[in-house]
């Protein structure tokens, strides 16, 4: 129980942090995502793309936040696989079934977030963008 207590007081310790330092930690670890996960600098690139997507389409407001809440699950969940893997990797170094299930599981969240986000983004994207497609390929 007092080694709990501990940890608590010190963990408070950094709650009470000037607010800026929050905010570097947290970029620091979005920086850290990026430079280290190929897979996020993927999510990131093919955001952009939808993004200018979007834009060029003229989407109204609802689209635009089913388009956007779609990037961010994405890039959340990203992230938060991350966390698990290092994670496991700090607390488990050597080779493990119950680490790489857990790992597995981890990625497979990240899976259907990127699933569920394809089929918004087409259900969202395909009905504007189909017009547009046979004068894109010199077809219409």
């Amino acid at each position: 129980m007092s080694q709990r207590i501990g940890v608590a007081r010190r963990m408070s310790r950094f709650a009470k942090q000037p607010l800026h330092e929050s905010f570097r930690h947290a970029a620091e670890g979005l920086f850290y995502v990026l430079r280290e996960e190929r897979n996020a600098r993927l999510h990131v690139i093919s955001a952009l793309i939808v993004l200018l997507v979007s834009a060029w389409l003229g989407l109204s407001a609802i689209e635009w936040a089913l388009i956007i809440a779609c990037i961010a699950l994405v890039f959340v969940g990203e992230m938060l696989n991350t966390v698990v893997e290092l994670t496991i990797d700090l607390i488990m170094p050597d080779e493990n079934p119950l680490a790489k299930c857990a790992k597995d599981v981890a990625a497979g969240a990240i899976l259907i977030a990127s699933f569920t986000a394809a089929v918004t983004g087409l259900l969202v994207l395909g009905p504007k963008l189909w017009p547009h497609i046979p004068p894109l390929l010199g077809l219409g």
